[in-house]
């Protein structure tokens, strides 16, 4: 896990400058910044108009007596995706922006969800289905 998490802290890193370098070098210095900008305002706007839905829904199933898992996982993706578009850069930008949207993060979240089951079923624990 060290090793994987030392890898994307050096790798990510010297994509997105690279990226942002190669786009400078075509669209100009002052485009990129622009486009920059603009991603993280739409990526906050995004990310605060989700959050409030998502909010919304979880007051909703909780009003009514159901347990909102996956409006919880969405919230915490939400979170994250808000945490990626923060990080200057545009593959970041781009799986942020990917995240906010409820057909990618509804297929994001599907995955995670067998995984963290399968990742569970092979250490053999017990989760009480209440």
């Amino acid at each position: 896990m060290f090793v994987k998490l030392l890898l994307a802290f050096i790798l990510i890193p010297l994509i997105e400058l690279t990226l942002l370098i190669k786009l400078s070098g075509v669209i100009g210095v002052m485009n990129t910044i622009g486009i920059a900008i603009l991603t993280a305002v739409v990526g906050a706007y995004l990310a605060r108009m989700e959050g409030t839905r998502t909010l919304l829904h979880i007051r909703t199933s909780l009003d009514r007596g159901i347990m909102p898992t996956d409006d919880l996982i969405d919230a915490l993706i939400i979170f994250a995706s808000g945490a990626v578009l923060l990080t200057p850069g545009f593959l970041t930008d781009i799986c942020g922006l990917l995240l906010l949207f409820p057909p990618s993060r509804h297929a994001f979240r599907e995955w995670l969800k067998r995984r963290l089951a399968t990742k569970i079923n092979k250490r053999d624990i017990y989760v009480d289905p209440l």
